[in-house]
């Protein structure tokens, strides 16, 4: 309780010695966490701090520059446009010659602080670069958050401009911690966006269909697959923003399933998982279709616009778009038997292979004893059943 008291008096205290309005900090903090769900993260906050404290430049380097790896910069400038004059010089060259590096962990200093007026003037990168950029004048932090995300703010100033003031350092002293905050956020979104990914291009090349609900039965968002079976209107379709299934007895049994899902999602009923088969108009084969609960988390919060189900659609005659390349890395096929392999696991018999390949039906026979021996089998049901089990599809 003591600790927290003298955090807020130390907070009231560093607020104090800046020259903004409660309201015009508050905005600056909602631009920070605003930030991390911008197209361009922080553009806005970024804006927002360079000009309440008269910069020509706001910076914040999310990725710095390596020589194996290129950097990640947001920049507010005083000109048009986003990128900051130079940028890509620095980024190429003169990023190694930087000598306002490795500040002290969540620290505002100026450039002058940090190495002294005198040896900042006639350093090479100011000499060579910075001043005929028009930057003269530094303020920094580096921030590191727990879970190792490491990032540096700055803030530039012309040789026309004043240095930075102890009013200046101490409003981004009051800003650093929430910044540093929203930098985690970002980067816990980020992570989660990557294996969103990930998964999301894995059904893709399993050929399975995705469409995902709210509570209302409104489409929140489909994949590829989704896309091209809904656009065929064979069997099932989109209709008033949802979904339909083309014959009643069917389409009745899936708007229930639709509603018990969602009945699930807020808990009323349980959980539900349940398959069930379309009829195709086209007299193609029966679609598969299997809806699902997304139940809501211990803390979700009440939002009728959230994923409640998820349908998920297969259509048993579309080939799989395996990769030629898994195939033969996997079971070190030649190009030739990679090509019978995976018209034999679209379900072709090798007849059928062997034509659609243009190649006799002895040269498929001779390719086929191939890939037995290659992958153990002796039976083509097998080799099919091997085939579809493996990690083919995910390539």
């Amino acid at each position: 309780m003591l600790m927290e008291v003298s955090q807020n008096q130390a907070a009231a205290h560093l607020f104090a010695q800046t020259t903004v309005s409660l309201s015009e900090f508050s905005a600056l903090l909602g631009d920070i966490y605003q930030g991390p769900m911008e197209q361009v993260p922080w553009g806005k906050a970024l804006e927002h701090i360079r000009r309440q404290l008269n910069a020509n430049y706001a910076t914040l380097i999310l990725r710095s520059p390596a020589t194996d790896r290129p950097g990640l910069m947001i920049n507010a400038s005083e000109h048009a446009g986003s990128t900051l004059a130079g940028e890509t010089s620095y980024n190429n060259y003169y990023y190694a010659l930087d000598p306002f590096i490795g500040l002290p962990s969540d620290r505002v200093v100026t450039i002058d602080e940090h190495l002294g007026p005198g040896v900042w003037c006639q350093s090479e990168i100011y000499q060579q670069f910075l001043k005929d950029v028009g930057i003269r004048y530094i303020l920094g932090a580096d921030l590191r958050t727990d879970d190792g995300v490491e990032c540096r703010f700055r803030l530039c100033r012309n040789h026309d401009g004043p240095n930075f003031s102890a009013a200046d350092k101490a409003l981004c002293t009051a800003l650093l911690p929430h910044l540093k905050r929203a930098v985690d956020l970002h980067s816990r979104i980020d992570v989660v966006e990557s294996e969103r990914t990930i998964y999301a291009s894995a059904i893709d090349r399993m050929l399975v269909g995705m469409v995902i609900l709210d509570e209302s039965g409104s489409i929140i968002k489909t994949n590829a697959a989704a896309d091209e079976i809904l656009g065929a209107k064979d069997g099932i379709r989109i209709a008033k923003g949802g979904l339909d299934v083309e014959y009643g007895q069917e389409n009745r049994k899936f708007q229930r399933l639709l509603r018990q899902a969602a009945m699930g999602h807020l808990g009323t009923t349980p959980a539900l998982m349940e398959a069930m088969s379309i009829t195709r108009p086209s007299g193609s084969a029966r679609l598969g279709v299997l809806i699902r609960t997304i139940p809501l988390s211990e803390w979700s919060e009440d939002n009728r616009k959230r994923p409640a189900c998820v349908v998920f659609i297969r259509d048993p005659e579309r080939r799989s778009q395996a990769s030629h390349d898994v195939v033969r890395q996997l079971f070190d096929f030649t190009p030739a038997e990679t090509q019978l392999a995976l018209q034999l696991a679209n379900g072709l018999t090798l007849d059928e292979a062997a034509d659609e390949l243009g190649i006799s039906k002895n040269t498929a026979r001779a390719h086929l004893r191939a890939i037995f021996s290659k992958t153990g089998v002796t039976r083509q049901a097998t080799l099919v059943r091997m085939l579809l089990s493996s990690v083919i599809s995910l390539g």
